[in-house]
């Protein structure tokens, strides 16, 4: 379609000029444009790499370059007349300032090359590597070639860990024949009369009848000694290719500098030839310990951030009260942060205030340009993105119908990064919907940790009165995926906020997400007392068992949030809901089991008041009437001890005095043996 220029920069409140070949013939107009000193956004994203060469050879260029796709985005679709509003949104978000930099993580590899697997194979992944890594092979069976070009190690792998530049292999060298002493002089093989002993020169102690033959023939090398105690070692590598059937780490995202290949993609060598040097990539997270509901007094609660992590990058640090998160390890995907139920994990690449600040200029711009029913398609900037401009390119050849016009497409590094506070910011700020686009890339447990989180917001948007399907999952792999799914969340309408909002996302998750609840209720169509919610909810409240609480308040210690409170002047158990984030650590750290979680979004005031869930008598000292503790909880502790042979008699009475009387009742009795006396 014509791009309507005077409509655009109407929109965008600037004069726009349109240019049709400005990487050529008009050349000169960008050139000026750089040399002006103003922030330049050029509105094509083809030749990026054109312009950056003129821009290197223009005189005087000072101007910032930054580039947009309003092509297969907008105006390769079939709605291509009505996407103006998204054309003048996308320009809009492509003028905001970058994003302040982040702390980065080092990886130092000097190409020290494990390669694991058959000797033939890994001699022929070798030949295609040693004249830029330095190669040892650890053998796995197989047949290797007479001339040895490598170190080779033999045995049985213990364990691998580690990361780019850091791997560690434990091995055990339990085979009679030392590779490192071997000749290959193949003496061994004929000499053996099972034919125990193969090209990959081990022996096969299965086979092994111990005739000791090959042991005379390899007296020269000394290379075989059965009586050799199994030897335990260690070796340090950088990269580690590994050729068998099953890789060494099984998770969905094995530490970078590990690649398990089938010996097909000629990619995988290609991407080992230049990992030697110094690498550095963003530190994709933050951890505030003081926020995190993982673990108090040894006892677990949260477990979130642990069991989504494809990466196996966060562990337990019980004895610290934390979880410890290896940021050479963590891929950057940041479902640990979409499923943090108090924010104590936030995701840094943007960070949450900087993308809210995307999604709210792209929201604002585009209803500013007339658009209505915004909805923001987020999607990865690798697979995510190649999928949506193919789309487009198939859009303009008249085989498929295109991104529709209200659906903004949004790169995000990983589909996983953003969570319930920035989707309901998003549709408080006036999104109608909000799809985030799934592919192969995305491992299983984050999509199912998204979904749950999708379940919570559209529960509470329901609940509000909103009506229709405002977070949606799309599945593809293929254009044709893609447009089927773009096409039929188009066809839906959703009901959303009369007034958008106007306040700014936060970084802290619940300080936006209470925001965003504010906003949503304040302008809900309905408003029930209470919305219940799923279980993977971070709102809800507890019910206490009265008959079984005995206010001993260790909950309220375990409290990471603050949520449980008691009352310095009166045996009370104190909650506000608004604080809680379901972590279940009180219902865990609870001795009577009497705390149950109930996830939901209670919507009267009452939510951000103290209220009392539970109270009792106080129990006053039978000697003095001082107060020490609560009725139900001497009670039951007189229950418990009364049939122990050391609080018989006045010992029991004892438990009904407070700890001052306690003590001079002690010292003051006169029938009972003391240890002074003896």
């Amino acid at each position: 379609m014509p791009l309507q220029a005077k409509a655009l920069g109407a929109a965008l409140g600037e004069p726009l000029t349109l240019h049709s070949t400005l990487c050529r013939r008009e050349a000169g107009a960008f050139q000026q444009a750089i040399r002006s000193g103003d922030e330049v956004v050029v509105a094509c994203t083809q030749e990026k790499r054109l312009f950056a060469e003129l821009g290197t050879q223009t005189e005087g260029a000072v101007s910032p370059v930054r580039f947009v796709n309003i092509r297969e985005t907008g105006g390769w679709s079939r709605d291509a007349a009505q996407a103006m509003p998204k054309m003048a949104a996308l320009l809009a978000a492509a003028r905001l300032p970058e994003p302040e930099p982040v702390v980065t993580v080092t990886y130092k590899s000097s190409g020290r090359l494990l390669v694991i697997g058959p000797l033939e194979d890994a001699e022929r992944a070798a030949a295609m590597l040693a004249d830029v890594l330095d190669v040892t092979l650890f053998a796995q069976g197989g047949a290797g070639a007479q001339e040895r070009r490598y170190p080779v190690l033999g045995g049985r792998i213990d364990s691998l860990a580690g990361w780019l530049g850091a791997f560690e292999l434990k091995w055990s060298q339990g085979n009679p024949i030392d590779l490192d002493l071997c000749t290959r002089c193949n003496a061994c093989v004929a000499a053996c009369p099972e034919g125990a002993i193969g090209l990959d020169y081990q022996v096969d102690m299965d086979k092994c009848q111990s005739h000791r033959a090959c042991v005379k023939a390899c007296d020269a090398a000394g290379a075989i000694d059965f009586g050799r105690t199994p030897q335990a070692a260690t070796e340090n590598f950088d990269l580690v290719l590994d050729l068998r059937a099953a890789p060494a780490f099984a998770q969905h995202a094995p530490p970078q500098g590990y690649f398990h290949w089938d010996g097909r993609e000629l990619a995988t060598l290609l991407k080992l030839r230049e990992l030697v040097g110094e690498f550095d990539k963003p530190k994709f997270f933050n951890y505030k310990q003081k926020l995190c509901a993982h673990s108090r007094n040894e006892t677990v609660g949260c477990k979130a951030c642990i069991e989504i992590c494809s990466a196996l990058a966060i562990s337990s640090d019980k004895s610290r009260q934390q979880i410890k998160v290896n940021p050479n390890l963590c891929v950057g995907c940041g479902a640990c942060t979409t499923v943090c139920p108090t924010g104590a994990l936030t995701y840094t690449y943007p960070r949450a205030n900087e993308q809210g600040l995307k999604f709210k200029t792209l929201l604002s711009a585009y209803a500013g340009a007339g658009g209505k029913d915004a909805a923001l398609l987020l999607h990865s900037q690798e697979r995510g993105q190649a999928l949506v401009q193919d789309l487009g390119r198939a859009a303009q050849l008249g085989q498929a119908q295109g991104v529709p016009a209200r659906v903004i497409p949004v790169a995000v590094w990983h589909t996983a990064s953003t969570g319930i506070d920035l989707w309901l910011s998003a549709i408080a700020l006036g999104a109608r919907q909000v799809a985030v686009l799934v592919t192969r890339e995305e491992a299983p447990q984050y999509i199912e940790g998204v979904k749950a989180q999708m379940d919570v917001a559209q529960t509470i948007l329901n609940g509000l009165g909103y009506t229709g399907s405002h977070l949606q999952l799309l599945w593809a792999d293929a254009p044709a995926d893609l447009d089927r799914a773009l096409q039929a969340l188009a066809q839906t309408r959703q009901g959303g906020p009369a007034t958008p909002a106007r306040f700014a996302v936060g970084q802290e998750k619940r300080g936006t997400l209470e925001m965003a609840l504010d906003h949503l209720v304040e302008h809900a169509p309905a408003r029930p007392e209470a919305i219940a919610l799923p279980a993977a909810s971070p709102l809800g409240t507890i019910a206490v068992n009265k008959d079984k609480c005995t206010l001993c308040l260790s909950c309220v210690s375990a409290c990471p949030a603050s949520a449980l409170q008691d009352n310095p002047q009166l045996p009370q158990l104190r909650f506000i809901e608004k604080n809680c984030v379901q972590c279940g650590l009180c219902a865990s750290t609870c001795p009577e089991d009497a705390i149950t979680l109930q996830p939901r979004l209670l919507l009267t005031p009452a939510r951000k008041e103290a209220r009392v869930l539970n109270e009792s008598q106080p129990y006053g000292c039978v000697r003095c009437g001082k107060p020490f503790g609560t009725l139900k909880a001497i009670e039951a502790m007189l229950g418990k001890l009364a049939g122990h042979s050391m609080f018989q008699g006045q010992a029991l009475e004892r438990l009904k005095m407070c700890g001052d009387c306690r003590v001079i009742d002690i010292y003051s009795a006169q029938n009972e043996a003391k240890i002074t006396d003896l």
